[in-house]
């Protein structure tokens, strides 16, 4: 079990509170270094049941929900959130990804920040995007590598990190990039958007492994002397 408070590395500028809920302890220590360094206070934990009594939830701005957290449980969560802090913002997690995750709360905290379009066109494995002015421009591409709960892995690889005058761009994406559960995201100046690639496989919807029948009690087939 895994409980993080929510903290910033000192000297930071506090831009905002995050908690994030999930299973893998990997990822959620991962996500909270990373917000930690970009700035925001973070916080994590496992431990769904005791979740509201961990943390004080008035003093929360944005919850991140894990995708291996139980659907009933994350609406339980989200009315009891919402009851104590009607100004939290929700974010479900695309997939367990520390970076992306990160990529996620920033592309939150960034709101309505204009400047920045960004779509994926799929028949050419190409990501455009459209800038109103110059801007140092990031792109980067995340995938998992393995679905195996509860610790998940993935990778990424930056496909882009330049300054590019105003107009339209492509960036295509290479081989490695898988069809599923891949994602990118794109900053350009105050403005981050995440994209989603190749969507999750349907993991919930695979054959749950039964356990074989028991073999029927054992019978004497001999014929019976009378």
């Amino acid at each position: 079990m895994l409980t993080l408070p929510i903290e910033a590395i000192p000297g930071a500028r506090q831009e905002a509170r995050v908690l994030i809920v999930g299973r893998s302890e990997n990822v959620l220590s991962e996500a909270v270094e990373i917000l930690r360094l970009a700035g925001p206070a973070a916080g994590a934990s496992n431990q769904f049941a005791d979740v509201m009594d961990l943390f004080d939830m008035t003093a929360v701005d944005i919850v991140v929900f894990g995708g291996m957290v139980p659907p009933d449980t994350k609406e339980l969560l989200r009315g009891q959130i919402s009851g104590r802090n009607p100004a939290v913002t929700f974010i479900q997690g695309l997939a367990g990804i520390a970076g992306l995750i990160a990529a996620q709360v920033q592309a939150s905290l960034a709101g309505d920040a204009t400047g920045l379009a960004v779509t994926y066109d799929p028949p050419t494995r190409t990501v455009r995007l459209h800038l109103d002015e110059p801007e140092d421009v990031r792109v980067t591409a995340w995938w998992a590598t393995s679905f195996t709960p509860p610790e998940p892995r993935s990778t990424s690889r930056i496909l882009l990190g330049a300054r590019l005058e105003a107009g339209p761009h492509t960036v295509p994406l290479p081989a490695e990039v898988p069809a599923q559960a891949s994602f990118v995201s794109v900053s350009a100046g105050d403005a981050v958007q995440v994209i989603t690639v190749g969507p999750m496989p349907q993991l919930a919807l695979l054959p749950i492994p039964q356990s074989p029948p028991a073999p029927p009690p054992s019978q004497d087939h001999r014929p019976q002397t009378v």
